[in-house]
């Protein structure tokens, strides 16, 4: 496709608006945990995000749920449970999260692992990068 065409479809770069989706502090560290961490609770969350505080993770949850991105379950217990999973279009942001912990394991291994050992994404987490359909 030629650029002028590109240019004539594209109202906003699309790299771009990904970035001010998920590109605030601790929006991707939540999508993170959510996503390779299994990890669904307040809580959770408060505990693995270095440096968050609950002002800052109530609001960016918020945020996530405004974008579609995650799902707000309230379970109606004693005392009452609240859970977030990712939504579809959340699933979908697993590939840029793959790639990105790729990326860093292949060209910062000295900064990744405690041994500083070169290791690929799949003898890592032992699945394949995900890609999105």
């Amino acid at each position: 496709m030629s650029e002028a065409t590109l240019e004539h479809m594209i109202k906003n770069c699309p790299v771009d608006n990904t970035f001010k989706i998920i590109g605030k502090k601790f929006t991707f560290h939540i999508i993170r945990n959510m996503a390779m961490r299994n990890q669904t609770r307040f809580n959770e969350f408060l505990g693995t995000i270095e440096n968050i505080n609950p002002k800052t993770l109530s609001l960016r949850l918020k945020e996530l749920e405004e974008t579609d991105l995650i799902e707000r379950t309230v379970y109606d217990e004693i005392p009452i449970r609240i859970e977030y999973t990712l939504t579809k279009k959340g699933k979908d942001l697993q590939g840029i999260i793959d790639q990105m912990a790729a990326f860093s394991m292949k060209h910062y291994p000295k900064t990744v692992f405690k041994d500083g050992k070169k290791r690929n994404y799949k003898q890592v987490f032992k699945k394949p990068v995900t890609v999105l359909h």
